[in-house]
């Protein structure tokens, strides 16, 4: 990419991120869009605009991002999301300390060095740009220069070792002070029981549970809730719920119907058979009361059935107190691993329930299963991201595709093909890989929801890691200079080490991309916009369907945070090599950090509650992507014939050591709840009926809420009765 493409592209995104401000600044103080822009406002029943909309300025909501507070960060939309921007902002600290020395000292140095100019007068073939000359690939082979790169290694190093010291003690307080509340919570109560034995006195599930643990807890043990195969349960429950929508749709239709020339209405029909197009004609009203009445009675009868017969073997215990659930759950309960396995139970709205009754080693099978697809996804997915990444390129495009000659030779569309096409091949081709890990997660037996996003969050950051990284780095530098590779092998080495800085121009493009565009449209709500208009005026019709057209969702950290370590990574790469990324990198992470704190406090709606689990893995993969970082420098340098670069070996291997001692001294608080915190008093005597009620599925409630818990309770006591005599 020539520098006027760079320039182009830049300019273009910058444009339209501008426009996209504009377009959030004036939509949002339209009434009918609250619902868009505040929607986490209003759930929680504040107005949506802090003052008067008309007097509201165009940069108030960057004002207010900035004076909310961590507490208020964590009361709109949970610890999660307070960690999610200690990320960000831990990233952004690392690139800007590391600015401040390697900007002013790096790029003169590079920028007077004349390495490229040597290149290009050797060899008639050699092309560089004004961007090149402002990186490592400028600096001549075995030059005294290379010293200045070599302890900029360092000076990112120990920045980095600092800025996530000090996050890590500030995530691992959040947590300590958030699970040490007075809040009552549902699952500090409980422990999820897995891996039960085949009973051989002749017991029901729920009294082999029941005697098992008061006779280990006599003095806590408050009851169990063994879990059922609830696929029947739940089926009908979803379609009585979906009548019971067509139901209030139908009436809302016919109640609009009535006017003034039509006092009676017109009552709506459909026909009952496939999606509404064949079968008999039916009144919509009549046919639905039948069904719901119908289901209902058929849902009555299921939930005795399988609350009878088809327990499994996996149960949730309660405890009277929160320090015993928590002793419980670190407690060693049997002799064989395969057996009572017991561990903290999940929030109720993130167990997954169909993974809670996978056995011990169905479930390891099943996880090495899944690491081995996810190997293969990884090896296989680099030869289509390598293709894309030398196929995109107009050289490659006029060779191969001869009829757009005509069209990519226009300097216009040349210049905009070359600032976007492989950027956009990239984003759109990684669009289909999320819903592949999420997938496979699920499959290992994961029984939460959170634990599943932290898994697929770490798979999609090795696959992009390997794939995207070192697919566009090494891979578009091997195709596009195949034919010199076939003829003269030994020409590889030096063609990677001149091809590196390069292939930095297309990274800082791509962060330029994704800050401008990709920040402008999460800001701008644009998309979420149409759609929820288009659902209104055409599909919704009661006020339960308008309120799930504008639901708002969460952060998606499955996603979310990997493509920031992708950014993050490649900065971190090419923040020696190629200083020039720095300022792209640190306005990246700025912008995320200050649209995150505005989407947390009046946008997203978090799913679901970890309290900071996803940290742990968040540093890990930051120190892993610095030793990326530190491997990749040492082989460069190496390629530059600097006779110092083994110098970088003890700093990889301090890396290392610093990764050790951060796992030892505060993994342990995370993946485990320290009994300190649960012995600290709640501002309330928790109602243990509400806490065991909280974890029934929907499925197996009664149609009243006040019968919930004793209905539950005497269909398991019936079992227990039956399975005695």
């Amino acid at each position: 990419m020539d520098f006027s493409s760079f320039l182009t592209s830049l300019g273009t995104s910058f444009v339209i991120f501008v426009v996209l401000m504009l377009f959030f600044t004036w939509l949002s103080r339209k009434p009918g869009n609250q619902v868009v822009y505040f929607p986490s406002r209003i759930l929680r029943g504040l107005e949506p605009w802090e003052g008067g909309r008309r007097s509201r300025s165009p940069v108030a909501w960057i004002r207010e991002a900035f004076a909310a507070t961590e507490a208020d960060i964590v009361a709109s939309a949970g610890v999660d999301a307070a960690v999610y921007l200690i990320f960000l902002s831990s990233v952004l600290g690392i690139f800007v300390l590391s600015g401040l020395l390697l900007l002013p000292v790096l790029l003169p140095i590079a920028a007077t060095d004349h390495a490229y100019k040597s290149l290009a007068e050797s060899n008639s073939n050699a092309t560089f740009n004004n961007l090149d000359k402002l990186a490592m690939g400028n600096v001549h082979a075995k030059s005294s220069r290379l010293w200045a790169f070599l302890l900029a290694n360092y000076w990112v190093s120990f920045v980095t070792f600092y800025v996530l010291w000090k996050s890590y003690k500030h995530v691992s307080d959040l947590r300590a002070a958030t699970r040490s509340s007075q809040a009552v919570r549902p699952e500090d109560y409980a422990v999820l029981v897995r891996d039960i034995p085949a009973d051989l006195q002749g017991q029901s599930r729920k009294e082999q549970v029941d005697s098992y643990f008061r006779a280990l807890h006599p003095d806590t043990f408050y009851k169990s809730m063994v879990v059922t195969d609830n696929k029947q349960a739940n089926k009908i429950w979803e379609e009585l719920e979906g009548y019971k929508k067509k139901l209030a749709r139908a009436e809302v239709v016919f109640a609009e119907s009535k006017t003034t020339n039509n006092p009676e209405g017109t009552r709506p029909n459909n026909k009952t058979g496939f999606l509404g197009l064949i079968g008999e004609k039916v009144d919509t009203i009549n046919y639905c009361n039948e069904k719901i009445n119908e289901l209902a009675a058929k849902l009555e009868i299921e939930q005795k059935e399988t609350l009878k017969d088809k327990q499994q073997a996996a149960a949730l215990v309660f405890f009277s107190s929160r320090p015993a659930a928590v002793s419980a759950s670190q407690t060693l309960h049997a002799q064989m691993v395969d057996t009572w396995t017991v561990t903290e139970a999940p929030e109720p709205r993130q167990l997954i329930w169909k993974n809670l009754t996978k056995k011990f080693y169905e479930r390891q099978i099943w996880q090495y299963g899944v690491y081995g697809i996810v190997f293969l996804t990884v090896v296989f997915y680099m030869i289509p991201i390598a293709a894309i990444s030398a196929f995109t390129t107009l050289q490659n495009l006029r060779k191969y595709l001869p009829f757009l000659k005509v069209i990519v030779n226009q300097k216009a569309v040349k210049t905009i093909l070359e600032a976007y096409l492989p950027q956009l091949a990239l984003i759109i081709f990684l669009a289909l890989l999320p819903a592949l890990l999420l997938f496979l997660s699920k499959a290992e037996g994961i029984p939460s929801q959170g634990h599943v996003i932290r898994a697929a969050s770490g798979k999609y950051f090795y696959f992009i890691v390997f794939n995207v990284f070192l697919g566009v780095t090494i891979g578009g530098t091997l195709f596009a200079s195949l034919k010199i590779i076939t003829k003269t092998p030994k020409k590889i080495v030096n063609l990677l080490a001149d091809s590196l800085p390069p292939n930095a121009t297309f990274f800082v493009t791509y962060v330029a991309l994704q800050f401008f565009v990709g920040y402008g449209l999460e800001l701008s709500r644009l998309v979420p916009l149409i759609i929820f208009h288009l659902k209104k005026k055409y599909l919704c019709k009661t006020e339960a369907e308008v309120k799930e057209a504008w639901a708002p969702g969460d952060f998606g950290y499955a996603t979310r945070v990997p493509s920031n370590m992708l950014i993050m990574m490649v900065v971190f790469c090419y923040s020696v090599i190629s200083p020039l990324i720095i300022p792209f990198g640190v306005v990246y992470f700025a912008l995320g950090w200050l649209i995150a704190r505005n989407q947390a406090l009046n946008v997203y709606v978090p799913s679901y509650e970890s309290y900071g689990r996803m940290w742990p893995h968040i540093h890990s993969r930051i120190v892993a992507s610095l030793i990326i970082f530190q491997v990749l420098m040492f082989g460069y340098l190496g390629l530059k014939k600097f006779y110092y670069a083994p110098l970088m070996i003890p700093l990889i291997i301090l890396s290392f050591f610093f990764a050790y001692v951060c796992n030892k001294r505060f993994y342990r608080s995370f993946s485990n709840t320290p009994l300190e915190m649960a012995y600290k008093d709640t501002k309330e005597i928790p109602n243990l009926d509400s806490i065991y009620a909280a974890y029934i599925p929907p499925c197996l409630k009664p149609e009243k809420p006040d019968d919930v818990v004793e209905n539950y309770e005497d269909a398991k006591t019936n079992v227990s009765r039956t399975s005695s005599v």
